[in-house]
């Protein structure tokens, strides 16, 4: 393991090192359109999440229904569920905008602790398809650190490193917090960042280092 990230690390680095400056340099629009990777990948892909941005893009602030939104998705061949993504993004949407104005950086930036930003999007009724999985991606890929993204390919290496006994992911928020701290733990004793073994288990499995 301990090859594997000298051998990426540079990349890793690169990598996180881009997530950072979006949360300075990024406008309340790229930061929703994250926000909708997020949600478009939640149980499906990143590469099907990229596909489905894509598709739904020329619309993202301007559809009325969640068909529009949907059409866009079956048209490209974007989405597994299109009719359940668009959904849940319209609601998204529209909840953010007529609660906050679609002003996500002063959202983000208004929490005041690290929990409580991430607690908003995992829980949060109105923001649909993020549970603690995607809001940690999404708060990464925006910047934010100290969150463990536990997807299956990570959760199939801390059960083949030991860490945990089960390698199925965490199906609710205290489930994934233990396991969570369990990454942590793991990290520190090895001399690991959080953010840098997140990125390299992840690319141990698929064999790229992705958003």
């Amino acid at each position: 393991m301990k090859k594997s990230l000298r051998e990426k690390r540079r990349e890793i680095r690169t990598k996180l090192s881009g997530f950072q400056k979006v949360i300075k340099n990024a406008d309340d629009a790229e930061l929703f359109e994250e926000l909708a990777f997020c949600i478009f990948t939640a149980g499906a892909s990143a590469k099907m999440g990229i596909k489905s941005i894509n598709a739904v893009r020329p619309a993202l602030f301007t559809a009325k229904t969640e068909k529009q939104f949907s059409k866009l998705l079956i048209k490209n061949g974007a989405h597994r569920f299109p009719n359940e993504r668009a959904r849940y993004l319209l609601h998204t949407r529209n909840y953010l905008a007529e609660n906050h104005g679609l002003k996500m950086k002063r959202l983000i930036l208004s929490f005041k602790n690290a929990d409580k930003r991430r607690d908003f999007f995992a829980t949060k009724k109105d923001i649909k398809g993020i549970g603690f999985k995607e809001a940690s991606h999404f708060l990464r890929n925006i910047g934010f650190s100290g969150y463990a993204i536990l997807d299956k390919h990570i959760m199939n290496c801390l059960f083949e490193l030991k860490v945990v006994s089960d390698p199925k992911p965490p199906t609710n928020g205290n489930r994934y917090l233990e396991i969570e701290k369990k990454l942590q733990h793991y990290a520190k004793r090895n001399g690991f960042d959080i953010d840098e073994i997140d990125l390299l288990l992840w690319s141990e499995k698929t064999g790229v280092v992705l958003k």
